[in-house]
């Protein structure tokens, strides 16, 4: 977008605020300066002393008056207001805010260069830097993850653990602030039917329990048909599909019977946003630093 108006815009905001000042200034001189401004009519008299004619305003209001047009005008002089004219000094808020970042890089750059540099051990140990990297968390994920990064609402996972859906290797879990993650687990109840689904959930929470894949009422059958293929045959997950382990006590939508019946049935859709765009390299390197600490 333009930083300023063109063309017709710029044309019709230039003549509505002249014609605007011109005629704010025919008005204050038709009021105070006219030759019919002490021409009185016949005057008709009420209850004594209530006389009919007109009293002109006080003259501080002409001055009052007389010097905001004249700041108008200094005004429009000097800064942007005439359509496209920019103004004598050339100010605009876009260059405004370029000279503001400007500076900003001249004092800070440095310093933003070592942390983005730095290794995350050093980070760690520095007191400022992750209370400045807990304030990006609260800006950008604590809405989602809880203020404490804790998940919430069984819906956003735990990140104080050590559980990474799609894993807790230091390149992935940076993979995961800045492209984000789309996670999709399809429904299963037009195949499975009401029966099918209670299956394979036991069959689920077999696994988690024992740690061994036993048959509970048929439901390793259908596990081994539509399952298996992402959460593997022994259900320990897969990190490169983000299909979780189902052999552990971590479930994001609940580890009930009835929770997991109602995710094979009708599954889950997790979306991560993307931060490329939203946060710099040290921006995301203080904020690795904070979570892996």
């Amino acid at each position: 977008m333009a930083d300023m108006p063109t063309g017709f815009w710029s044309g019709w905001i230039a003549v509505v605020t002249l014609v605007s000042l011109a005629a704010l200034g025919w008005l204050v001189f038709s009021v105070y300066f006219s030759s019919d401004a002490d021409t009185q009519s016949e005057q008709h008299v009420w209850d004594e002393t209530l006389k009919e004619g007109s009293n002109p305003a006080p003259m501080w209001w002409f001055w009052l008056i007389l010097s905001t047009m004249v700041f108008s005008v200094v005004y429009l002089m000097l800064y942007p207001g005439l359509g496209g004219y920019s103004g004598a000094l050339k100010w605009s808020q876009a260059g405004r805010l370029d000279e503001s970042f400007a500076s900003y890089g001249e004092r800070f750059g440095p310093i933003r260069h070592e942390i983005a540099d730095a290794s995350l051990e050093s980070l760690q140990s520095d007191d400022a830097i992750m209370a400045s990297a807990r304030r990006i968390f609260d800006r950008k994920c604590g809405i989602c993850h809880g203020a404490d990064a804790g998940g919430q609402a069984s819906r956003f996972p735990d990140l104080t653990d050590d559980v990474w859906q799609w894993g807790e290797g230091l390149e992935q879990i940076e993979e995961t602030i800045r492209s984000g993650r789309q996670a999709t687990m399809v429904g299963w109840q037009a195949v499975l039917g009401d029966d099918g689904v209670g299956q394979v959930a036991h069959y689920v929470l077999s696994l988690r329990e024992s740690g061994e894949a036993h048959d509970v009422e048929g439901g390793r059958t259908s596990y081994g048909q539509f399952c298996v293929a992402c959460h593997g045959p022994t259900g320990e997950g897969n990190v490169a599909l983000g299909a979780p382990n189902l052999t552990d006590d971590v479930w994001l939508y609940g580890g009930s019977v009835e929770d997991i019946e109602q995710t094979v049935a009708f599954g889950r859709h997790g979306h991560m946003p993307a931060f490329n765009d939203r946060l710099d390299d040290t921006q995301i390197r203080m904020l690795l630093a904070w979570l892996t600490r």
